[in-house]
């Protein structure tokens, strides 16, 4: 029988599980559903509410746009389950397949996007490069002045996190996961190398078998079995605005390359946001002006009809950034019973349904559909990374 627990319940804790899976988030939860549909014995711990972590600040974008194949594979996976998720999972996610649309203005990055593109191509993602007069047709807002190309996919998209929260939570619960929010993990226990132990403010949980996936939080976390996750959270903060004229019935996510300004539709309105440069890591969540003046900057020369829209609200979230972008999925070859998932750089929403079902793979001991050997942590220790992509959102 699946188990809530929680501050407003009885804190009492499973004295023992096969697997204990640490955070709340997209990841975590897709993970504690196929381990549980599995018939695995696991626990999910989360110190807050469920998705409160990362997920539920996310701008909520999916898309299958990547420059190598490994992303490329996780993401068109993700992006088919976004696709079902209220048949597969009985939960609306607001899934708005508008397409994600990429504004190009440098020679280089042009370059760069027609040999994504045609490596997307290959694996089954129809995207397609534009010329500026079809970019500004697409997405009506913006100004072409500059531009040289834009980047198309039409099943990219946007939808809710907290719906996908959701869905994920009473999915595992059904399948027998025990999800435990509102108790916070402070530690592990590791003897000889092996995992015997996930330590709780509510109490000890008995377990050789660790899942790591607290996002920006992931490097203290992988301490406390002695594994060494590069992980450093970065502040980036989105605005919501008032209802825009011309805006178009159906705007693409699109995305100014050069500067990271990017928009999509979200109520009347638009969610509006853009990566500050200057940002230093740190776990800050409050909101400031000092990055407006930059994107009132490149609102002016991409989209000035924006220039005067009544902006409303919006809020802070952490992305969890690692040396090269790229996310960290893997077993630990120095304590094996650790298995973690972090690191993705801004790109975990949309990567959760495939990485939960990487991760189970990985915990059962089965070859997962895509070979994520590229992602271990261990390319940092041996010298060895991936090419990073130019971070976007």
């Amino acid at each position: 029988m699946a188990r809530q627990v929680g501050r407003g319940a009885s804190p009492q804790l499973p004295e023992h599980a096969e697997v204990v899976v640490l955070g709340g988030g997209v990841i975590g939860l897709s993970t504690a559903y196929q381990l549980a549909r599995a018939g695995v014995d696991v626990v999910l711990v989360e110190r807050d509410a469920l998705g409160s972590g990362s997920t539920c600040k996310a701008a909520g974008g999916v898309r299958a746009q990547f420059s190598d194949e490994v992303n490329i594979h996780l993401a068109r996976r993700s992006l088919e389950v976004y696709e079902r998720f209220e048949e597969l999972f009985d939960q609306p996610i607001d899934l708005h397949q508008v397409g994600y649309l990429f504004l190009l203005d440098d020679p280089a990055d042009v370059a760069a996007f027609e040999r994504a593109v045609a490596l997307q191509n290959s694996l089954g993602v129809t995207t397609r490069m534009l010329d500026p007069d079809e970019a500004g047709r697409m997405s009506p807002l913006i100004r072409t002045d500059g531009l040289l190309a834009a980047a198309f996919h039409p099943r990219d998209g946007h939808c809710t996190p907290e719906s996908v929260v959701q869905g994920y939570a009473r999915a595992a619960r059904r399948a027998g996961a025990t999800v435990v929010t509102g108790c916070a993990a402070t530690g592990g226990q590791v003897v000889d190398g092996r995992v015997r132990a996930v330590e709780t403010e509510a109490g000890t949980i008995r377990t050789e078998q660790v899942v790591v996936a607290t996002g920006a939080w992931s490097a203290e976390v992988g301490s406390w079995f002695g594994v060494d996750l590069p992980v450093h959270p970065l502040r980036r903060q989105v605005l919501t605005t008032g209802p825009v004229p011309g805006r178009g019935e159906r705007t693409p996510f699109t995305i100014d390359f050069s500067t990271s300004f990017y928009f999509h539709d979200e109520g009347p309105g638009l969610l509006v946001g853009m990566s500050d440069p200057h940002e230093q890591p740190g776990f800050r969540l409050d909101r400031d002006d000092a990055w407006l003046p930059g994107l009132a900057a490149a609102i002016e020369r991409r989209a000035p009809a924006l220039s005067e829209v009544e902006l409303r609200s919006g809020w802070a979230g952490l992305y969890e950034m690692t040396p090269d972008h790229n996310g960290l999925v893997g077993r630990s070859r120095t304590v094996p019973g650790v298995v973690y998932a972090t690191g993705f750089s801004g790109h975990g929403f949309l990567l959760g349904p495939a990485v939960g079902e990487t991760v189970a793979d990985l915990v059962l001991g089965r070859p997962p559909e895509t070979d994520v050997a590229a992602l271990s942590v261990d390319r940092f220790a041996d010298a060895r990374s991936l090419v990073p992509e130019k971070h976007i959102v």
